[in-house]
């Protein structure tokens, strides 16, 4: 099979990486790719969110299987384009990638369907926003409505905080049309847990429950960033929890799409905050988690092309889906000055170190200049360590690490904290 990855993080990589050891995958194609990903396949200079370049190459090549990766051309309509061509695709179309694409649109939806989560209230205007704050009780949590790279929720402690970063979201814009709204949400304690499955609309198989560590320093300290690391499976969430989970959250989400029809096919992501008072959804996704995808991959037994191919023909109730009694952690080398403004064209040394079985490189800012490997982004590499328990894990993932250096990386010591 000729199949295009649309994207270049660390997440493209790992589905790469998943699908290249499927001897059925003859040829694997990167729009845009990284220096990482030419190790499985063919790069071609297509950005991710060109969907029209993306549908006439597909259109001219005629790929058997297109699998998009990131959020934003999911949100646009790019399965749209691509499944008029008569081409297979992996990802839900435009009218479901609202789930991500607008918080407003999945706080209705959860309401609707009576799922938990936090409570909230949307707001269109930063005057009434504004005067919203000044009887809200703290800390709360300030969101962009649309599309934010994982950086628009800003958790506040204070009014002053809180004024801050809807000055930030709805004045000054810095996250552009995504801040148009904004969601004020209740702030709710627990540990955060990231479920990821995959639905054709009516089954669902789902992956190992996993943990993100968003901020950018160790103790989760600092400023939100897109994840500086992940592990699954999560303690947090066993078996009777996971259950739970879904019988309270996805199953009667995936209701709720028939009724408002609306035809979901591909990743559902929720972030859940596990509460004294149960399980309650943060936010849903609608595409792979990054870097949850580098862990929560390495642990599938069952080949992800069966899993993607039974989702894309609506056959996914014939799917015999099993995970590795093994453990997985991913630890994200990012460049100096991440995330607010990242220094990159550093050469990265080390690469060919790491070459242990259970150690895995995922590129995500990577590019070739000269006959070398350079960063070329915030978050550089992921590096994954497997083991039989999860301390095994992370002893493989910190090792790869030693090996590797560039100009100032930073990288978390403290991946998996509140498991170890």
């Amino acid at each position: 099979m000729k199949i295009l990855i649309v994207g270049n993080g660390g997440r493209e990589h790992a589905i790469g990486w998943s699908l290249k050891q499927d001897p059925r995958v003859t040829d694997l194609v990167f729009a845009p790719g990284n220096a990482g990903t030419t190790t499985l396949g063919t790069n071609v200079s297509i950005a991710a969110t060109d969907t029209k370049a993306l549908a006439n190459w597909a259109k001219s090549e005629k790929p058997d299987l297109v699998i998009i990766g990131p959020e934003a051309p999911l949100c646009v309509g790019l399965t749209d384009e691509i499944e008029q061509l008569g081409i297979r695709v992996f990802g839900p179309n435009k009218k479901a990638a609202q789930l991500e694409g607008s918080k407003v649109f999945t706080k209705n939806l959860l309401q609707r369907a009576h799922i938990p989560t936090a409570q909230s209230e949307t707001f269109a205007h930063a005057a009434e926003t504004l005067e919203y704050l000044k009887s809200a009780e703290y800390p709360i949590v300030v969101k962009a409505d649309g599309l934010a790279s994982g950086k628009g929720v800003i958790i506040c402690q204070s009014e002053a905080e809180a004024q801050e970063a809807v000055k930030k979201i709805m004045i000054d814009q810095d996250f552009g049309a995504a801040g148009t709204q904004v969601l004020i949400e209740e702030f709710l304690d627990g540990q955060e847990a990231s479920i990821h499955a995959v639905t054709d609309g009516d089954e669902l198989v789902v992956f190992s429950p996993s943990q993100d560590h968003k901020r950018i320093f160790e103790g989760d300290q600092g400023p939100n960033t897109g994840g500086m690391g992940a592990y699954a499976p999560t303690p947090a969430v066993d078996g009777p929890l996971l259950e739970e989970i879904i019988g309270c959250v996805f199953r009667p989400l995936l209701e709720e799409f028939k009724k408002s029809n609306i035809q979901y096919k591909g990743v559902l992501y929720g972030g859940l905050m596990l509460t004294s008072k149960g399980p309650k959804v943060l936010e849903f996704n609608c595409r792979f988690g990054d870097p949850e995808t580098q862990v929560i991959l390495p642990l599938l037994e069952t080949p992800l092309l069966d899993i993607i191919l039974a989702t894309v023909s609506s056959s996914l109730r014939d799917i015999d889906f099993r995970v590795k009694n093994q453990s997985a952690m991913t630890v994200v080398m990012a460049s100096p000055g991440y995330p607010e403004s990242p220094k990159t064209g550093s050469p990265i040394s080390g690469l060919t170190d790491v070459c242990a079985d259970n150690q895995i490189i995922f590129h995500a800012g990577t590019s070739h200049s000269e006959g070398v490997i350079k960063t070329s982004g915030g978050r550089v590499l992921s590096v994954t360590g497997i083991g039989n328990t999860l301390l095994n894990a992370k002893e493989v993932a910190y090792q790869g690490i030693a090996k590797i250096s560039f100009e100032s990386a930073q990288f978390r010591r403290d991946i998996g904290h509140r498991a170890l």
